[in-house]
C-alpha cells in the first residue's frame, strides 16, 4: 500500500509544484516506498538503535542473586492418549519434584486448552544453574522407574521440544498459588540482536501488568529456538484476562511499550492452558 509520510525539521517550510524546499533546514517526503523496500524502510523508523554491548545478554538480564535455570517442555500428545499421558505424569512427576536428592522443581504442568491441541507444557526449575541440571539428568538415567516412565511416554507422543531458559530480572519468581486460574503462555521470537531492547521496555512495562497479580514469569531462551521470550500469566478466566489486559492500556505509557517493541517481534504465539492435578501452579 501506498503511504505519504512528512517529516519537517525547523521552519520555512515553503511548497512550489516541484515538491517541498526549506531554508537550510531537512525535509523528507514520500509518496511511495513501493521503490524503496518498504518493509524494511518502515522498520528502520520504528526500531531505537542499541549501543554494542560488551557483555552477554544472560548476565545483563538474568537474575544474579540465585542462579536459576529453568527448561520448558512442550510435548504433543497423540489425541487417544492424552488421558493416559496425564495419568502416567501424575505418577512420576511429583517424585521427582518431591525428592531432595534431585535440585529441581515441578513449577507448573499444563496441558494446552487454546492453541496447539492435545499438548502438554512442563516448566522446571534446577537451582544451581547448569551444575543442578547435569545432577538430575545423571541421577535420573539410573532412576528405573523414570527410564521406564520415558519408556511408555515415548508411545504417546508424536512429538517433543524443550529449551532452556533463564528468568529476567524484574520479573517476579514464579511460585505456587492457588486457583482455580487459566494461564497464558505467550511465546515471542524476537529479531535477532533486539534481546537488550525488549528487556529495557518491559523492565518499565511489568510495573503496568501486577495490579491483579497477573504477572507468572518471565523467560529468554539460552538453548533450543534462540532469542525467545516467554511470558506465563495467570487469570480466573477467559474474562478476566481480557479485562486485565485492558485495563493495561489506561497507564501512561504502555502505549509507549507496544509502540516500540512490536518492530522487534518476528513472530509470537498464545497458548491458554489448563493446569495439571499435579502441578504447583494451580
Amino acid at each position: 500500500m501506498a503511504a505519504r509520510v512528512l517529516q519537517r525539521v525547523g521552519k520555512g517550510l515553503k511548497q512550489t509544484t516541484n515538491g517541498l524546499h526549506t531554508n537550510g533546514q531537512v525535509t523528507v517526503l514520500v509518496r511511495s516506498l513501493s521503490g524503496f523496500g518498504e518493509d524494511s524502510w518502515i522498520k528502520s523508523l520504528f526500531v531505537r538503535k542499541v549501543d554494542p554491548r560488551k557483555d552477554a545478554h544472560s548476565h545483563l538480564l538474568a537474575k544474579k542473586e540465585d542462579n536459576n535455570l529453568y527448561k520448558i517442555q512442550f510435548h504433543n500428545v497423540k489425541p487417544e492418549c492424552l488421558d493416559d499421558y496425564n495419568e502416567l505424569c501424575a505418577e512420576i512427576l511429583p517424585a521427582i519434584h518431591a525428592d531432595p536428592e534431585y535440585p529441581c522443581e515441578l513449577v507448573g504442568t499444563w496441558n494446552t486448552w487454546y492453541g496447539e491441541q492435545d499438548q502438554a507444557v512442563h516448566l522446571w526449575r534446577y537451582r544451581g544453574g547448569y551444575p543442578a541440571l547435569t545432577e538430575v539428568m545423571s541421577k535420573l538415567r539410573q532412576n528405573k522407574e523414570f527410564t521406564d516412565y520415558r519408556k511408555e511416554r515415548g508411545k504417546m507422543l508424536l512429538s517433543r521440544r524443550n529449551q532452556l531458559l533463564l528468568e529476567f530480572s524484574f520479573w517476579n519468581e514464579p511460585v505456587p498459588r492457588p486457583g482455580p486460574n487459566i494461564y497464558e503462555l505467550r511465546s515471542y521470537q524476537l529479531r535477532p540482536g533486539t534481546m537488550i531492547e525488549w528487556g529495557n521496555y518491559w523492565a518499565r512495562a511489568i510495573e503496568f501488568r501486577q495490579q491483579n497479580q497477573e504477572a507468572v514469569g518471565g523467560f529468554f531462551s539460552q538453548i533450543g529456538r534462540l532469542y525467545t521470550v516467554h511470558h506465563l500469566w495467570a487469570y480466573k478466566d477467559l474474562q478476566s484476562r481480557e479485562n486485565t489486559r485492558n485495563l493495561a492500556w489506561q497507564h501512561d505509557g504502555w502505549d509507549e511499550v507496544v509502540y516500540y517493541t512490536v518492530p522487534l517481534i518476528q513472530n509470537m504465539e498464545s497458548r491458554i492452558m489448563i493446569p495439571m492435578k499435579i502441578s504447583p501452579l494451580k
